[in-house]
């Protein structure tokens, strides 16, 4: 019964990743601008999750308190791990596809061990079995992000004619090589850049525990960011006006269902089952957008969003399975030590009963 929470969990945590492209896709072809959604995104999250930073941190006095840097550190990472990241990745998606939004974020993991690497927060060993595995799913990622950018190739057609989510914007069916290229590059950028924040949010929280507060915060300082962005590139104020009954849904529900329910529920995940079965799911999110999007955008899929799909998927797996082999081959080394000592004590004693005797 356990396993089928975690697993329905899991389901439901990708189900609502597929749901943030999809409909976030959705309203930047119902014609909203993607500054203004950003903002709207972050503020409907920073306005959700205020009371219960509140009742259950501020209040109950959990919360340690917030010195001055440490606020300029929040401010910090709130700038480019939320409002300049999910900035590039919106721009990213408007000119390329919700599916291909989807494949690219299966590099966030991989991504975060690079940097962890760099950082001397992890060690790849070449010449191990797990350090190859590890570098050979760097190479596929890579692979993976060339091909989507710079092969579209044939288009799978959408079995729906009549897409449920109408747009007024450019057709899903039509881009440019160079609009497409330009977008798959975006979200690349974005998802590094978020895979950095992600890899900081462990020294962050350190500092400062609060975890709930913590996101808070970070989503009150990045709808600042994000306004102070969109009012520098939308001086028509008539582009701030959301473009229709499918973008207000697409806010509330990035705003929060993803930024906050669907973290509480990994955080739940991880509890459980650890931070890579939670990454191992990701693939599933890819599944479940390529289905839904051509069914409610009406959305083709090229055969090099597949290939590369493919290669991302892949490599991520690579770079799992590596760290999983690593994982295990040090917790049998930290064994044998102790099985040596109790060898040693048990040899020390028969010897002492045999005299005896």
């Amino acid at each position: 019964m356990g396993n089928g929470k975690v697993y329905s969990t899991i389901v439901l945590i990708r189900l609502i990743y597929a749901g943030m492209h999809i409909f976030t896709k959705a309203a930047f072809e119902e014609g909203t601008s993607t500054t203004v959604f950003v903002f709207y995104r972050h503020a409907v999250a920073a306005i959700f999750l205020a009371p219960f930073a509140f009742f259950l941190e501020i209040r109950q006095g959990s919360a340690p308190p917030l010195t001055f840097r440490l606020s300029v550190k929040i401010f910090a990472h709130a700038f480019y791990g939320m409002a300049g990241t999910i900035n590039l990745y919106s721009i990213g998606l408007n000119y390329a596809s919700a599916t291909s939004s989807s494949a690219i974020f299966n590099i966030v993991p991989v991504v975060a061990f690079i940097l962890a690497v760099m950082f001397r927060m992890e060690t790849l060993k070449l010449k191990s079995v797990h350090g190859m595995a590890k570098a050979s799913g760097i190479l596929l990622c890579i692979g993976g992000v060339v091909a989507l950018a710079l092969y579209q190739g044939p288009q799978l057609k959408s079995l729906n004619h009549h897409p449920l989510l109408h747009s007024t914007g450019t057709a899903v069916h039509a881009r440019p090589e160079k609009n497409w290229a330009l977008g798959i590059f975006l979200m690349t950028a974005s998802v590094v850049i978020w895979a950095l924040w992600t890899v900081q949010q462990g020294p962050l929280l350190l500092e400062y525990p609060s975890k709930l507060l913590n996101t808070t915060l970070q989503c009150t300082f990045a709808s600042v960011q994000s306004f102070v962005i969109a009012l520098v590139m939308e001086r028509d104020f008539s582009r701030w006006k959301l473009a229709g009954g499918m973008s207000l849904f697409a806010v509330l529900f990035t705003g929060i269902v993803v930024a906050a329910i669907s973290y509480y529920l990994q955080i739940w995940v991880i509890e459980k089952k650890g931070p890579v079965f939670l990454s191992m799911s990701m693939p599933l999110s890819l599944v479940f957008t390529m289905v839904i999007a051509s069914f409610l955008l009406g959305e083709d899929v090229g055969l090099g969003s597949i290939i590369g799909g493919a290669l991302l998927v892949a490599g991520l797996y690579a770079v799992l399975w590596g760290k999983g082999r690593e994982e295990r081959g040090a917790a049998v080394d930290a064994a044998l030590p102790q099985r040596r000592t109790e060898e040693s004590k048990e040899s020390e004693i028969v010897p002492d009963a045999t005299a005896k005797v």
